[in-house]
């Protein structure tokens, strides 16, 4: 199967492992599965980390697409199409524009969310 990871076990993944479940620990760790990191994602900690509202331990936002690819992530960005139809994306209870748009990207490429 192939997998996005939201931004959260993304970050629970690298800091915090022990907050993922551990079915989730095992689908991230299966050597079957294909695991995705968007490019969302960091503009998201970045953007977090610039208003002060995320502290990352021992590290700047800036590591983190290295620290994804060493795990063994495939790190993937939207491409225009995808950018472009975001809007047909139906309003959901997902008001954050970050899960929004990681939402998207994982129905466009068929990826588990």
């Amino acid at each position: 199967m192939s997998y996005l990871l939201d931004t959260h076990v993304l970050l629970w993944t690298i800091f915090e492992p022990d907050k993922i479940s551990s079915g989730t620990q095992a689908l991230i760790r299966d050597p079957h599965n294909e695991i995705f990191v968007s490019t969302i994602s960091f503009w998201e900690v970045s953007l977090k980390y610039a208003l002060g509202k995320l502290t990352l331990l021992n590290c700047q936002p800036d590591d983190l697409p290295g620290i994804a690819e060493e795990i063994g992530f495939t790190v993937i960005a939207p491409d225009a199409g995808e950018c472009a139809t975001f809007w047909r994306l139906p309003r959901s209870t997902h008001k954050d524009p970050f899960d929004r748009m990681l939402v998207w990207l994982a129905m466009q490429r068929k990826l588990c969310l």
